[in-house]
Protein backbone atom coordinates (compact mmCIF):
# COMPACT_ATOMS: atom_id res chain seq x y z
CA UNK A 1 0.00 0.00 0.00
CA UNK A 2 1.30 3.46 -0.92
CA UNK A 3 2.12 5.47 2.20
CA UNK A 4 1.46 9.18 2.70
CA UNK A 5 3.37 11.38 5.14
CA UNK A 6 1.21 11.52 8.28
CA UNK A 7 1.09 15.31 8.35
CA UNK A 8 -0.67 15.43 4.96
CA UNK A 9 -3.90 14.00 6.34
CA UNK A 10 -4.14 15.65 9.72
CA UNK A 11 -6.63 14.20 12.16
CA UNK A 12 -7.30 17.62 13.66
CA UNK A 13 -10.86 18.91 13.41
CA UNK A 14 -9.65 22.14 11.83
CA UNK A 15 -7.79 20.33 9.03
CA UNK A 16 -10.78 18.08 8.40
CA UNK A 17 -13.04 21.14 8.14
CA UNK A 18 -10.62 22.72 5.66
CA UNK A 19 -10.61 19.59 3.51
CA UNK A 20 -14.42 19.41 3.58
CA UNK A 21 -14.74 23.08 2.58
CA UNK A 22 -12.19 22.62 -0.18
CA UNK A 23 -14.06 19.59 -1.55
CA UNK A 24 -17.27 21.65 -1.70
CA UNK A 25 -15.47 24.54 -3.38
CA UNK A 26 -13.48 22.44 -5.86
CA UNK A 27 -16.52 20.34 -6.82
CA UNK A 28 -18.47 23.49 -7.70
CA UNK A 29 -15.87 25.85 -9.16
CA UNK A 30 -13.07 23.47 -10.08
CA UNK A 31 -9.58 23.54 -8.65
CA UNK A 32 -8.38 26.22 -11.04
CA UNK A 33 -11.40 28.42 -10.38
CA UNK A 34 -11.10 28.27 -6.60
CA UNK A 35 -8.77 30.32 -4.44
CA UNK A 36 -7.64 29.71 -0.88
CA UNK A 37 -9.64 32.83 -0.03
CA UNK A 38 -12.78 31.13 -1.38
CA UNK A 39 -12.15 28.09 0.79
CA UNK A 40 -11.39 30.16 3.87
CA UNK A 41 -14.53 32.24 3.35
CA UNK A 42 -16.65 29.10 3.63
CA UNK A 43 -15.21 28.63 7.11
CA UNK A 44 -15.27 32.28 8.19
CA UNK A 45 -11.50 32.25 8.59
CA UNK A 46 -8.65 34.15 7.00
CA UNK A 47 -6.63 32.47 4.24
CA UNK A 48 -3.58 32.68 6.50
CA UNK A 49 -5.30 30.43 9.04
CA UNK A 50 -5.12 27.56 6.54
CA UNK A 51 -1.34 27.57 6.16
CA UNK A 52 -0.45 25.89 9.47
CA UNK A 53 -2.42 22.90 8.15
CA UNK A 54 -1.66 23.05 4.41
CA UNK A 55 1.25 24.92 2.88
CA UNK A 56 -0.53 25.52 -0.42
CA UNK A 57 -3.74 24.91 -2.31
CA UNK A 58 -1.98 22.08 -4.16
CA UNK A 59 -0.96 20.40 -0.89
CA UNK A 60 -4.60 20.58 0.15
CA UNK A 61 -5.71 18.97 -3.12
CA UNK A 62 -3.11 16.25 -2.66
CA UNK A 63 -4.36 15.46 0.84
CA UNK A 64 -7.94 15.30 -0.43
CA UNK A 65 -6.95 13.16 -3.42
CA UNK A 66 -4.87 10.70 -1.44
CA UNK A 67 -7.40 10.38 1.36
CA UNK A 68 -10.26 9.83 -1.09
CA UNK A 69 -8.39 7.23 -3.12
CA UNK A 70 -7.25 5.49 0.05
CA UNK A 71 -10.78 5.21 1.44
CA UNK A 72 -12.12 4.06 -1.95
CA UNK A 73 -9.39 1.43 -2.15
CA UNK A 74 -10.06 0.16 1.36
CA UNK A 75 -13.80 0.04 0.65
CA UNK A 76 -13.34 -1.93 -2.56
CA UNK A 77 -10.80 -4.27 -0.95
CA UNK A 78 -13.23 -5.02 1.88
CA UNK A 79 -15.95 -5.85 -0.66
CA UNK A 80 -13.83 -8.49 -2.39
CA UNK A 81 -14.81 -11.76 -0.75
CA UNK A 82 -12.03 -14.13 -1.73
CA UNK A 83 -14.05 -17.21 -0.74
CA UNK A 84 -16.95 -16.33 -3.04
CA UNK A 85 -17.43 -17.26 -6.69
CA UNK A 86 -15.92 -14.91 -9.30
CA UNK A 87 -19.42 -13.76 -10.27
CA UNK A 88 -20.35 -12.87 -6.70
CA UNK A 89 -16.95 -11.24 -6.15
CA UNK A 90 -17.39 -9.10 -9.25
CA UNK A 91 -20.91 -8.06 -8.35
CA UNK A 92 -19.82 -7.13 -4.83
CA UNK A 93 -16.74 -5.16 -5.90
CA UNK A 94 -18.43 -3.25 -8.73
CA UNK A 95 -21.57 -2.52 -6.71
CA UNK A 96 -19.47 -1.18 -3.86
CA UNK A 97 -17.20 0.89 -6.08
CA UNK A 98 -20.07 2.45 -8.02
CA UNK A 99 -22.15 3.17 -4.92
CA UNK A 100 -19.11 4.73 -3.21
CA UNK A 101 -18.69 7.10 -6.15
CA UNK A 102 -22.37 8.04 -5.84
CA UNK A 103 -22.41 8.42 -2.06
CA UNK A 104 -19.30 10.62 -2.11
CA UNK A 105 -19.96 12.22 -5.49
CA UNK A 106 -18.60 15.68 -4.62
CA UNK A 107 -15.37 14.30 -3.18
CA UNK A 108 -15.13 11.74 -5.98
CA UNK A 109 -15.45 14.44 -8.66
CA UNK A 110 -12.52 16.27 -7.12
CA UNK A 111 -10.26 13.25 -6.72
CA UNK A 112 -11.09 11.82 -10.15
CA UNK A 113 -11.13 14.94 -12.32
CA UNK A 114 -8.60 17.31 -10.74
CA UNK A 115 -5.59 14.99 -10.84
CA UNK A 116 -3.77 17.01 -13.48
CA UNK A 117 -3.49 19.94 -11.06
CA UNK A 118 -1.18 17.91 -8.80
CA UNK A 119 2.59 18.20 -8.95
CA UNK A 120 4.39 15.39 -10.76
CA UNK A 121 5.38 13.60 -7.54
CA UNK A 122 1.95 13.97 -5.98
CA UNK A 123 0.32 12.78 -9.19
CA UNK A 124 2.49 9.68 -9.27
CA UNK A 125 1.66 8.89 -5.64
CA UNK A 126 -2.09 9.11 -6.23
CA UNK A 127 -1.96 7.20 -9.52
CA UNK A 128 -0.06 4.38 -7.80
CA UNK A 129 -2.92 4.09 -5.33
CA UNK A 130 -5.49 4.14 -8.15
CA UNK A 131 -3.65 1.25 -9.75
CA UNK A 132 -3.95 -0.76 -6.55
CA UNK A 133 -7.73 -0.38 -6.71
CA UNK A 134 -7.76 -1.33 -10.39
CA UNK A 135 -5.66 -4.39 -9.52
CA UNK A 136 -8.44 -5.66 -7.26
CA UNK A 137 -10.92 -5.56 -10.13
CA UNK A 138 -8.37 -7.15 -12.47
CA UNK A 139 -7.77 -10.01 -10.02
CA UNK A 140 -11.51 -10.74 -9.93
CA UNK A 141 -11.76 -10.65 -13.73
CA UNK A 142 -8.72 -12.95 -13.99
CA UNK A 143 -10.29 -15.37 -11.51
CA UNK A 144 -13.46 -15.55 -13.56
CA UNK A 145 -11.52 -16.12 -16.77
CA UNK A 146 -9.49 -18.88 -15.11
CA UNK A 147 -12.60 -20.73 -13.91
CA UNK A 148 -14.45 -20.22 -17.18
CA UNK A 149 -17.16 -18.17 -15.46
CA UNK A 150 -16.29 -15.10 -17.56
CA UNK A 151 -15.99 -14.95 -21.32
CA UNK A 152 -13.95 -11.88 -22.20
CA UNK A 153 -11.70 -11.12 -25.18
CA UNK A 154 -9.30 -8.97 -23.18
CA UNK A 155 -9.09 -9.02 -19.35
CA UNK A 156 -7.17 -5.75 -19.17
CA UNK A 157 -9.57 -3.91 -21.46
CA UNK A 158 -12.60 -5.22 -19.59
CA UNK A 159 -11.04 -4.17 -16.28
CA UNK A 160 -10.46 -0.64 -17.57
CA UNK A 161 -14.01 -0.48 -18.92
CA UNK A 162 -15.53 -1.59 -15.61
CA UNK A 163 -13.45 0.77 -13.46
CA UNK A 164 -14.12 3.66 -15.85
CA UNK A 165 -17.86 3.04 -15.63
CA UNK A 166 -17.70 3.20 -11.84
CA UNK A 167 -15.52 6.29 -11.71
CA UNK A 168 -17.84 8.16 -14.07
CA UNK A 169 -20.78 7.82 -11.66
CA UNK A 170 -19.58 10.84 -9.69
CA UNK A 171 -19.83 12.99 -12.80
CA UNK A 172 -23.61 12.62 -13.18
CA UNK A 173 -24.96 11.45 -9.82
CA UNK A 174 -27.60 12.33 -8.72
CA UNK A 175 -29.81 12.70 -11.75
CA UNK A 176 -33.30 11.70 -12.87
CA UNK A 177 -34.51 8.59 -11.09
CA UNK A 178 -31.04 7.85 -9.75
CA UNK A 179 -30.81 9.39 -6.31
CA UNK A 180 -30.05 6.27 -4.26
CA UNK A 181 -26.41 5.10 -4.33
CA UNK A 182 -27.38 1.49 -3.70
CA UNK A 183 -29.69 1.49 -6.72
CA UNK A 184 -26.72 2.64 -8.78
CA UNK A 185 -24.55 -0.05 -7.22
CA UNK A 186 -27.08 -2.76 -8.05
CA UNK A 187 -27.43 -1.51 -11.62
CA UNK A 188 -23.67 -1.48 -12.18
CA UNK A 189 -23.29 -4.96 -10.66
CA UNK A 190 -25.77 -6.24 -13.24
CA UNK A 191 -23.98 -4.37 -16.03
CA UNK A 192 -20.61 -5.79 -14.96
CA UNK A 193 -21.95 -9.33 -15.01
CA UNK A 194 -23.22 -8.78 -18.53
CA UNK A 195 -19.93 -7.22 -19.68
CA UNK A 196 -17.94 -10.29 -18.64
CA UNK A 197 -20.54 -12.72 -19.97
CA UNK A 198 -20.98 -14.19 -16.51
CA UNK A 199 -22.42 -17.70 -16.46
Amino acid sequence: MTELPAQMISTSKAAARIRAAAIDAFSVGGYGGTTTRDIAARLDMSPAAMYPHYRSKEDLLFAISFEGHLVAHETVAAADRADASPVDRLRSVISTFASWQATHHAQARVIQYELTALTRDHYRTVVALRRETTAIVRSVVNAGVDTGDFIVPDAEGVTLALTSLCVDVCRWFPTGDYTDPQVVGDLYADLAARVVGAR
